[in-house]
């Protein structure tokens, strides 16, 4: 069992993030940030696939409309994202923003810092400090020589101290670089300087299939250092596929078990059932099962059940035919056609 760090607990809206809460899933709205329109249609889309909590940029005051759109329009948290105009910032706190992402050392003098600071203090909101690999402090870069893990991880340090001179604490941390052993490395050295939680995330991680597969390495081994408290998949696709992408990133490190795992087997020249087609098939009826079960879909019918006797059921193909079995053990015989049928039934029965 995977022993988690221990962090405090900070709120976004009605989301808890540290401390023994879920580990949260979270993506980007990427519609223009002047579109309240395309947002709102965008953030519904994410709300209704899953997503936690929702972050949209607000790059000028124009689009603090927006937020109030997207807050008006969904209740999961959202959150806003600055980059250098702390006035934005403080327009998203009082438009209702659940959570503030900026960089305190990006925003100006130490009195805009102390006004952003109270205001979220007000209103009970909490900040996330974001740094990346690609946009470290001068200073830093000639210390370091490039954005070594230390570096990034004395920048997060930095900014943090920032709003503890205000005496705010409600603070959540990430540390993303597009090298998925840089980021790894400079979460570790951040998860024993302090006991903020942390948002994983491995960023510019690229188009969906190399963007999962960095997401995974990264984040995945990050979580079963019992490290993170919320993430967001990085992706240059539909932010709809980084939400799935994390909760299979959840199930796969054994931490999301409200669902149904698949195990399948790559086939072979022995297989005498289409399964490729079969386990999409089942895959996909599965989906939104909210059992805690490990459903195996197996190529051949005199190893598949033994092989895969740890699964609770599952189903093995033969020539025209098929098995249903429990824990190795064969329940029945089906035709082909029947296959998903007779599965489908025998879950619902559990």
């Amino acid at each position: 069992m995977i022993e988690r760090r221990k962090s405090r607990v900070v709120k976004a809206g009605n989301v808890k993030i540290g401390g023994n809460s879920p580990i949260s899933v979270q993506s980007m709205l990427n519609a223009p940030a002047e579109d309240a329109g395309a947002n709102v249609r965008q953030a519904q889309a994410l709300e209704c696939a899953g997503c936690e909590i929702i972050r949209l940029t607000v790059p000028n005051t124009e689009a603090v409309k927006t937020l109030y759109a997207v807050k008006d329009a969904v209740k999961i948290p959202v959150v806003a994202d600055i980059h250098f105009d702390y006035r934005c910032a403080l327009e998203s706190v009082a438009a209702g923003a659940d959570k503030i992402r900026i960089n305190p050392g990006n925003i100006g003098d130490d009195e805009k810092v102390r006004a952003v600071a109270e205001a979220c203090r007000l209103k009970g909101v909490p900040i996330r400090i974001g740094v990346n690999a690609g946009s470290l402090e001068k200073e830093l870069l000639a210390k370091y020589g490039s954005p070594t893990p230390e570096a990034m991880a004395q920048s997060a340090m930095r900014h943090v101290a920032l709003l503890e001179k205000h005496d705010f604490n409600d603070i959540v941390i990430s540390i993303k670089s597009s090298d998925v052993e840089k980021t790894v490395k400079a979460y570790r050295t951040v998860a024993k300087l302090c006991d903020y939680p942390l948002h994983l995330g491995v960023t510019e991680a690229g188009t969906p299939n190399m963007a999962l597969v960095k997401s995974s390495m990264g984040i995945g081994s990050l979580l079963l250092d019992g490290i993170g408290d919320t993430l967001r998949v990085s992706m240059t696709a539909d932010p709809l596929y980084e939400v799935k992408a994390g909760f299979d990133i959840l199930k796969a490190a054994g931490i999301k078990k409200d669902c149904v795992s698949i195990v399948s087997c790559p086939t072979c020249g022995r297989t005498k059932i289409n399964l490729i087609a079969l386990a999409e098939e089942i895959e996909k009826a599965l989906a939104d099962v909210k059992k805690p079960l490990k459903v195996a879909v197996m190529g051949c019918v005199v190893n598949g059940p033994g092989e895969a006797k740890d699964a609770d059921i599952g189903v093995a193909g033969g020539d025209g035919c098929g098995v249903i079995f429990k824990h190795g053990e064969v329940l029945k015989k089906v035709d082909e056609q029947d296959i998903v049928k007779e599965l489908l039934n025998e879950i619902e029965k559990m």
